[in-house]
Parts: C-alpha cells; structure tokens; sequence
C-alpha cells in the first residue's frame, strides 16, 4: 500500500492562510492569517479596507499617495491587517482566540502584535519577514512562542 503524503500541521494551516491572503484587496501586499484552537480554524483574516468602503483599487492607496516606508506609520492606510481581521471576525461570532495559534503570511507588525498578544495568543507561525523590530522585542518579551515557517 502506498504511503500519503500529509502535510504536517503547520504546513497545512500556512498554505490555508496563503489562499486566505488571496482575497486581499491591498495593492502593495497581500496577507493572509488563520487563528487556530486545538487544530481547529476558528477564524481567518486578510489585509483590505473594512467592509462596505471602497477598495484601495478603486481610489488609490493611501500610503502610496503620501509616500509613506513600509513598516512606518501603520495609521496611515485606509485598510485593516489580516491578523485584526481574523481577531475581529472571531470576537464577531463570539469564538474566543486565548491560547491560540495564528498562521501568517506575514510577520505581524507591532499593532498587530499587541492585538495578538492582549487576544491570547500563545503561538505565532509567519513565512515572510517584515521590517518591525519592536514588534519582534514585544513578541519575545511576551513569551509567545514564533516560528518561521519556510515552505518543504
């Protein structure tokens, strides 16, 4: 009998938060987040502007506009991150996060890190590097635990 290959629990829940991050609507990068209790999704998030607004793609990015550096000044951006999405859409349903996972395709900047942190969330898993050096301190001085996922 031929033997599966399966992938391995942080695998799977990375490439779900890598289709996730598909339905972006943020021009400059696209991101996806999948929190997850007992290896059991209990929410999702993706980085785009709060619902019934205009897309980005329809008037333009805020921070493209006003030439704002990638990792610097978060506020300036008429979008939400992925990872606030998904504690959103779980405080939404009434679904509680605490002592969650959160898969992300990318690192969570310092917003989204103290979000992450008051949520509950005991365990970060992101796949791309982002220029946030405080939030790397907060999530070490948390005692959360981080992996970098690199794709097998």
């Amino acid at each position: 009998m031929a033997e599966l290959e399966r992938p391995d629990w942080d695998s799977y829940f990375m490439e779900i938060a890598q289709v996730v991050s598909k339905r972006s609507t943020c021009l400059r990068r696209s991101v996806g987040a999948v929190i997850v209790k007992n290896r059991q999704i209990v929410a999702t998030g993706y980085n785009g502007t709060p619902k019934n607004l205009p897309h980005c793609s329809e008037v333009g990015c805020l921070r493209e506009q006003l030439h704002v550096p990638s990792g610097k000044n978060h506020e300036l951006c008429r979008g939400i991150h992925a990872e606030q999405n998904a504690v959103v859409q779980a405080a939404y349903h009434g679904v509680s996060v605490n002592g969650g996972t959160v898969y992300c395709t990318h690192q969570p900047c310092v917003v989204c890190t103290k979000i992450l942190i008051n949520a509950g969330i005991k365990r970060i898993v992101y796949a791309n590097p982002y220029p946030d050096k405080l939030a790397e301190d907060m999530m070490q001085a948390s005692g959360m635990q981080i992996d970098i996922w690199e794709q097998k």
